[in-house]
């Protein structure tokens, strides 16, 4: 499999669209109803909003109100709101509606805590088992993150720097590893969307560039450590203070 391709994993059965995280891309079976036609710009307008933290963690998204600003029925706002869910940038209540999702800091600090156990491991592991063409196709994918990051698509190099993660995991050929990494990357991407205080907390370059040269020459002590540091110093990159809900309007706020 093209772990390039491939974005974090298993596809889950939810009602309404089929969508692979932070893609929305729908399965061939449910193209000819035509919704990711309708709904995919409600999406992609949220999840900027959300990732740029116009919408502060906690912020209702009402379906009458979405359906107004983007003159579209409350179906298909309920369609994006259940793409968002998947891709857990939102949490959908019964009888409450939908809300942008609000990761506690314990959760956030647990998450982290969970892949320093697991992902200098992967990478100790990858550096044993990469091949040359895993490598260049790993320095395509810094390309892309780059150029992500470069062009002010905050959302895209988010995931960008999870698939490359997940990247360094297939190479590693360790099947519980891979599951465990695509699942707590998937949890981490939305910490960092919502929580990073600096812009490079996405992955700076230097730590990608890092980790590509140490499993390039086989060095699985060092790739080890350098994955180790990379994620402290991405938890060290996001605010989990208490943060004070804005109070503008929901349209002024998707306008901005």
């Amino acid at each position: 499999m093209d772990w390039l391709l491939a974005i974090w994993g298993a596809e889950r059965a939810e009602s309404g669209p089929r969508i692979e995280s932070m893609l929305t891309v729908l399965r061939e079976e449910d193209r000819d109803d035509k919704p990711a036609a309708r709904w995919s710009p409600i999406y992609y307008g949220l999840r900027d909003a959300i990732v740029s933290h116009r919408l502060a963690p906690g912020t209702k998204l009402p379906e009458d109100e979405l359906a107004s600003i983007y003159s579209v029925s409350r179906t298909v706002v309920r369609a994006a709101l259940q793409a968002l869910a998947h891709d857990r940038l939102a949490r959908l209540e019964p009888n409450r509606g939908a809300f942008v999702a609000q990761p506690s800091k314990i959760e956030a600090r647990e998450v982290f805590e969970a892949r320093a156990l697991i992902e200098p491991k992967v990478a100790a592991l990858a550096a044993k088992a990469a091949v040359p063409s895993d490598i260049a196709q790993l320095r395509v994918h810094l390309e892309k993150e780059h150029e992500a990051l470069h062009d002010g698509r905050d959302s895209d190099a988010i995931m960008l720097s999870a698939r490359f993660h997940v990247g360094i995991a297939e190479i590693a050929a360790h099947s519980v590893f891979t599951n465990f990494v695509r699942d707590l990357v998937s949890h981490s991407s939305l910490i960092i969307a919502l929580y990073w205080k600096r812009r490079d907390a996405t992955c700076e370059k230097h730590a990608h560039h890092a980790l590509v040269d140490a499993i390039e020459t086989g060095d699985s002590v060092d790739a080890a450590a350098l994955m180790n540091s990379h994620l402290v110093d991405l938890l060290s990159g996001l605010d989990l203070t208490d943060k004070v809900e804005k109070s503008d309007s929901l349209a002024d706020l998707l306008r901005a």
